[in-house]
């Protein structure tokens, strides 16, 4: 390696974004670039545990590719600051400090070179003969000029992805604001979802040809321009004028950059919370996992667990086909390589291919950077899509090519890499239905149905019921930092009767809000139930008494009559006294029912 003069006198040198992938050595798991320099980078990772990755003042090796020329830069540093979030946890952010030492080969000239010819892209658009020569003199030096003379070259040039500003010249002024109307309309279109301003990320306008001066306020009030430059246009104030277009555009780039990183933790967070069984623990010895209905699937998981052959999930929405992924995976040969999660629901068609696929800087509008993509991500481990009958047709045809050859290529690049990934889908439909309807393609179909494990509802495995509302109630004691006792018998039978459409996840959010309305050391009873499931159960609960042949002549009297004292109490306000007295009964004798049957009582 090349070694570098390491000085700590030296000024540190201007630094430029960077996001890129970065493989270091020790390793650190999650690692990207954010900014670099000549002297330097700058790391975020996501590692799992506060002990994983190279320490303040240890060296590390560092391996990532450059965008532009897609040369593999590798090198040696010393880690001058780490800095770990208070509380550690997975998919927590740690930032790192790097100074380089030394360079293999040649690499240091070609990141110099590369820091050197980085300069920002900037487009002109109508420009004009006498115009020419003052942009260059102007911007010439600072930023790297392409220019326009129609509404279809600008498309063409705002789709590199790396254009930071656009400048509208000429002396047509109908011409120009029908361009920046247009631009505005296409802006508004690229996000419908309303979560942002649509021109957030999109390239600045600076307005330099003549127009009305009300006119151009309502197009800066409208965030259709950025700046208005009055012609003829001094070079000072351009260059001021783009350069600060520039910055903003940047630090609007960094700010999504960290909102969705953000969001990705806040995804982590919630997927971290979800109950899925311990390393440790016999998986058959799990909540969830005990009634003959799920031992059965746990037998076909431990066969195919070993094996790379493509699972397919499938079961109605709740029933925990993402809990059953992750034990797949724990119990492959993978288990200490990633498990990559997306659900296939939750993007539009584009967005999923860039987000499972990955794609190159400039494949589209807003493209500032490669993204590898999610099967990139997990190689070597597993990835498990969720709701793969959304999927469109044509995706399911690049799905498809992925599991027959390992062959991924990102949108709008040429290279093509080979990953090795382990595949699981999941689906709450009959896809052998959806394939008879014409809406998922066949050969994806019987390349996934090579191993089918159907998830049977929770209401046709009632052993699990009362263990997993156990299991739920500790897990949000413990996460929401409250204290409820246990379950009563009420609540019990309720939860035993009901018919639970949405399974587990339902039970799950059942037992959160009983858990969040209960006081200091209370058991969790009907009141904390919510209504409607109240309702359903009692209303299956007296169909049951009444003509159930299951049971005792002893059992269904047991039934019936706690029911009526349980009417009569909520008549009552609770109070054993006229409840008694509208039964028309001792209330000593009433109380000791009430207590026999475990009934809440405002006195006794």
């Amino acid at each position: 390696m090349t070694a570098m003069t390491d000085n700590p006198l030296l000024p540190r040198s201007e630094r430029k974004p960077l996001y890129v992938q970065v493989v270091t050595q020790p390793a650190i798991h999650g690692c990207w670039a954010v900014n670099i320099s000549e002297t330097g980078i700058g790391l975020i990772a996501t590692p799992r545990g506060p002990e994983e990755g190279p320490r303040e003042g240890e060296e590390l090796e560092m391996a990532f590719t450059l965008p532009d020329t897609r040369t593999r830069i590798r090198v040696r540093g010393v880690v001058r600051w780490r800095h770990d979030p208070p509380e550690r946890d997975e998919g927590a952010i740690t930032a790192l400090g790097v100074s380089f030492n030394a360079f293999e080969g040649s690499d240091g000239v070609t990141l110099k070179r590369y820091l050197l010819d980085h300069q920002l892209y900037v487009a002109a658009v109508y420009v004009e003969e006498g115009e020419l020569r003052a942009l260059r003199d102007a911007l010439e030096g600072h930023v790297r000029l392409r220019f326009a003379s129609s509404a279809e070259d600008v498309d063409t040039l705002l789709g590199r992805g790396d254009i930071c500003a656009l400048l509208v010249c000429g002396r047509d002024e109908a011409r120009a604001i029908a361009l920046v109307e247009r631009l505005a309309s296409r802006m508004a279109e690229s996000d419908p979802s309303g979560a942002g301003p649509a021109s957030d990320l999109s390239p600045r306008i600076l307005y330099c040809a003549p127009a009305v001066p009300a006119r151009l306020v309502e197009l800066f009030n409208q965030g259709k321009i950025f700046r208005a430059l009055t012609p003829p246009v001094q070079p000072g104030a351009l260059r001021q004028a783009v350069l600060q277009a520039s910055r903003e555009l940047g630090l609007r780039t960094e700010q999504r950059r960290a909102a969705l990183e953000l969001e990705r933790n806040l995804l982590r967070e919630r997927a971290r919370e979800a109950p899925r069984p311990s390393p440790e623990a016999d998986v058959a010895e799990e909540p969830g996992f005990r009634s003959p209905a799920m031992r059965e699937v746990l037998e076909l998981v431990r066969v195919a667990a070993p094996h790379r052959v493509a699972v397919l999930l499938q079961g109605e929405t709740g029933t925990g086909k993402e809990v059953l992924a992750r034990v797949i995976h724990r119990l492959s040969g993978r288990s200490d390589m990633p498990l990559v999660v997306q659900d296939c629901g939750a993007l539009t068609e584009t967005l999923l291919e860039s987000e499972l696929f990955g794609h190159v800087k400039g494949a589209f509008t807003g493209a500032v950077a490669d993204h590898p993509g999610l099967f990139v991500l997990a190689d070597g481990g597993t990835i498990f899509l969720d709701e793969i009958e959304n999927t469109t047709p044509n995706l399911q045809s690049k799905l498809l090519r992925v599991l027959e050859s390992g062959d991924v290529r990102p949108v709008g690049g040429t290279q093509i890499r080979r990953v090795d990934v382990r595949i699981i889908a999941a689906s709450n439909r009959d896809l052998a239905e959806e394939v008879r309807a014409g809406r998922f393609r066949s050969d994806l179909f019987y390349r996934l149905n090579s191993f089918t494990i159907d998830l049977p509802a929770l209401r046709e495995r009632p052993e699990d019921i009362l263990d997993l509302a156990r299991y739920f109630l500790a897990h949000f004691n413990r996460t929401l930092r409250r204290s409820a006792s246990g379950l009563a018998g009420e609540a019990e039978q309720l939860l035993m009767s009901a018919r639970w459409p949405g399974n587990v996840r339902e039970l799950r959010n059942c037992i959160e809000r009983a858990v969040l309305l209960s006081g200091p050391e209370e058991l969790v009873t009907r009141r904390h139930l919510p209504p409607a499931l109240v309702a359903a159960s009692t209303q299956a609960l007296r169909q049951t008494v009444r003509v159930s042949g299951a049971g005792s002549l002893r059992d269904r009297l047991e039934q019936m009559e706690r029911e009526i004292i349980r009417e009569a109490l909520e008549r009552h306000g609770g109070v054993v006294r006229r409840a008694a007295a509208a039964l028309e009964m001792d209330p000593v004798t009433l109380g000791r029912r009430v207590r026999r049957h475990g009934l809440m009582t405002k006195e006794p």
